[in-house]
């Protein structure tokens, strides 16, 4: 095993990074630090997130700018703010034995009149979300015409949040002879766009597989109904007492709901989600890293790029709508060679998204059972007997200790015990003393078609899933659709009750629904024609695939924006699994998450008549 000394860094860096207790490199670190220092072409770097992608290219930016010099030399972009605070503080650490190297961050959030006197002395190093940077640009308070050397971090989430427009610009306005470092988890086809379109004759790094998750997590999926999830998800927090991890929702209503939930149960959780100001965003993360807070419940945008230590556990409340979205999620945990747990709560019929899951990060999950309420009042209990075991006495407590003796001498060993156990866990056990069995229900309703499996089956039983055509109309929940608004509006348009109608999937924006092969130019001429279908818009989505369960996978991911990045309607159909991607700006540019009212948490509705 290489150390630092021997990756070509200087004194003072080395310096530094000994006082940070670091004395070897990772893998991703081993390998790009000496071709950056000897070498001036680009690199395309893929590593698992908390492998130490930040001081892989942040020790050699630090060697190779000139501190004498007054012009902003080295540039990273990041997605989101706290990654943006994350490596500008991780930069100022690894170079603090370089006093005339100054290293400052530019993010949305925070009050444009602080950062503008920030740079009133040119940094060398400038790390930026892409929002923030550009209007630093317009206001020609940055310029980036001596930048030799430019970092895209995370770029992949860079893109799915919809920046590709942003950083197509900012490198535009850089030198042409400028080194291009690009580093991500994950490589999908866009990043390898701009690997192509940017780039010139770059090394590609990769430590382990594309894509694949990190090989110390392990895996897991619970199946629960829609309307267990949240009490799933306190059987397993009860169950791991000394649990610190991140849970994942999809949006920020379901984040604040779920948040609000634990804490009024008395768990030691709160929310991370981009309505907060950036000072409450301070103070949440500062109390989550210093483990004041167990449970950090956030959004995938909110929780982009943190780096805490030693999380046992992510749990998602959903599963992401985009399979790379769940890599960067699980490896959140198990980083810097610990061990992880990452648990999916999913309904029966979420089931057939686990494989295109697998395949992708290339793991198997596991399924697990429910912790019943008798085994999470026993591992509370020997938790506490842990705890018992290996606290230290304070010796002030002595001199009361005669007295106590006294007044406990006519009880047993065991009767003392107990008693105090009881003491502390009376509450508890009365709450789960006649818990019901979750995964017995679950056995029960697939048995019996009862709730999610019911509409499962009888989703299937009435059209013929290999002949149907998916359609597209431009109205959504938005407009007040509903299934039977649409079925309806077919009967008025049509006027022949014969047309099979299939699954309908209503997002805010779009419907969509799937009709017969044979029935599909009645349908198209029927609306095309007939006055009662002013103003709506019918089109047959291209490229459609079915997944396991006959459901098109993704209803609102036909509202992606229509340019070159979003094409509204479009799937990612890899794997036979449609995995679309919503892609949301980071707060500095007022995101947008996949909105969706508390009311709407369910999953969303899919029903099929035939007339």
């Amino acid at each position: 095993m290489k150390t630092f000394e021997e990756l070509g860094l200087q004194a003072s860096i080395l310096e530094s990074i000994s006082e940070l207790g670091f004395e070897h490199p990772s893998p991703i670190q081993e390998e790009v630090i000496p071709y950056l220092l000897a070498n001036t072409g680009d690199v395309v770097g893929l590593a698992q997130t908390g492998t130490g992608k930040t001081a892989a290219f942040g020790l050699p930016m630090l060697q190779l700018v000139d501190s004498n010099s007054r012009s902003t030399q080295g540039l990273i972009l990041a997605p989101t703010r706290e990654l943006c605070v994350q490596i500008a503080t991780e930069m100022g650490r690894y170079g603090a034995k370089m006093p005339n190297t100054r290293i400052v961050a530019v993010y949305g959030g925070e009050d444009i009149r602080k950062q503008l006197k920030e740079l009133d002395r040119t940094p060398q190093i400038l790390v930026a979300t892409p929002g923030r940077l550009l209007d630093l640009i317009k206001r020609k308070k940055i310029s980036l015409d001596k930048i030799s050397l430019l970092v895209l971090d995370e770029a992949d989430e860079m893109l799915n949040m919809g920046f590709l427009d942003d950083i197509t610009e900012i490198i535009e306005q850089t030198s042409d002879e400028r080194h291009t470092l690009l580093f991500s988890a994950t490589m999908p086809r866009e990043i390898a766009s701009i690997a192509s379109r940017y780039m010139h004759n770059a090394k590609e790094i990769s430590v382990g597989k594309r894509n694949e998750a990190a090989k110390n997590v392990e895996h897991n999926y619970v199946l629960t109904k829609q309307t267990c999830r949240y009490e799933v998800l306190k059987r397993i927090l009860d169950f791991n007492p000394d649990i610190y991890g991140i849970v994942f929702c999809r949006t920020r209503q379901e984040t604040k709901d779920v948040a609000e939930k634990l804490m009024v149960d008395g768990y030691s959780a709160d929310a991370l989600h981009g309505d907060l100001s950036q000072a409450q965003r301070d103070s949440v993360m500062s109390k989550f890293r210093i483990r004041n807070l167990q449970i950090l419940v956030a959004t995938d945008v909110a929780a982009r790029g943190l780096d805490v230590n030693d999380l046992t556990h992510v749990i998602h409340y959903n599963l992401p709508d985009d399979r790379d979205t769940y890599t960067h999620r699980s490896g959140r945990t198990g980083r810097v060679n610990k061990s992880g747990i990452s648990i999916a709560l999913i309904t029966p019929r979420e089931k057939g998204a686990i494989r295109p899951i697998e395949k992708e990060i290339n793991r198997t999950f596991t399924q697990m059972d429910i912790p019943s309420g008798l085994e999470v009042c026993q591992r509370q209990v020997l938790h506490l007997a842990e705890r018992m075991q290996q606290v230290e006495v304070d010796e002030k407590l002595q001199k009361y200790l005669p007295n106590i003796l006294e007044l406990l001498k006519d009880m047993s060993k065991e009767e003392v015990i107990s008693r105090f156990i009881s003491l502390e866990f009376n509450r508890f056990l009365e709450y789960y003393k006649n818990a019901p069995d979750l995964n017995s229900m679950m056995k029960r309703e697939a048995v019996s078609g009862d709730g999610d499996f019911k509409k499962s089956r009888r989703d299937v039983r009435r059209i013929d899933k290999g002949n149907t055509i998916r359609l597209k109309i431009d109205k959504g929940r938005k407009d007040g659709f509903e299934p039977k608004r649409l079925l309806g509006l077919i009967n008025d348009v049509t006027n022949d009750k014969s047309i099979n109608i299939g699954d309908i999937d209503v997002s805010p924006k779009f419907t969509f629904f799937d009709v017969d092969k044979s029935q599909l130019s009645r349908l198209i001429d029927a609306f095309a024609n007939n006055p009662k279908a002013k103003g709506v818009q019918i089109n047959e989505v291209k490229g459609e695939q079915k997944s396991s369960s006959g459901r098109s996978s993704g209803g609102d991911r036909g509202e992606r924006r229509s340019d070159s990045r979003r094409n509204s309607g479009s799937r990612d159909s890899r794997d036979g699994q449609s995995f679309g991607r919503r892609r949301e700006r980071v707060e500095d540019r007022r995101p947008s998450e996949h909105s969706t009212s508390s009311s709407q948490k369910e999953d969303r509705v899919s029903k099929r008549k035939r007339w």
